[in-house]
């Protein structure tokens, strides 16, 4: 259980720098800077606040459902949530395809959604751990969206 809980932090944190690769430069641009952005949205230490919690509690999760059956079908959800929330960085600060971002965080939620309700039965109390993870992703639909609207 101890190696696997290292390894989907290795690999969730790899992601997650993969993306600040996009963003840490982008959050100061001219183009980020001149958005007229949600007023609900966070300030920016919050954003690094919660996705290490995210992905503590993820990896916690991952590591509980890579303990039982139909592990291929689980490789592919996972590597889907993996590229879908990496890619949303530089859909979103590099190429500036709002659109696209939404349309890629949208996908990102609705996969997190089914694998709260799909895998309930099995590793029930334990899905909980998917709650920062889906509650952020809603919040950064809306903010993504606002961005898309309101632009």
């Amino acid at each position: 259980m101890i190696k696997r809980i290292i390894f989907f932090l290795f690999i969730n944190f790899i992601g997650l720098g993969l993306g600040s690769i996009f963003t840490s430069d982008a959050v100061s641009s001219d183009w980020y800077q001149e958005l007229n952005k949600a007023p609900w949205s966070p300030p920016g230490w919050v954003f690094g606040v919660a996705w290490t919690t995210i992905m503590i509690c993820f990896a916690l999760y991952l590591a509980y459902l890579f303990n039982s059956a139909n592990q291929k079908r689980k490789r592919i959800l996972f590597s889907i949530q993996w590229i879908l929330n990496v890619g949303w960085s530089p859909l979103f600060f590099y190429f500036h395809a709002v659109t696209a971002a939404l349309i890629c965080i949208l996908a990102l939620t609705l996969l997190i959604a089914y694998l709260f309700f799909n895998y309930w039965k099995e590793l029930r109390i334990k899905t909980l751990l998917l709650i920062p993870y889906f509650a952020w992703l809603i919040i950064a639909t809306s903010l993504n969206a606002y961005i898309l609207f309101y632009n």
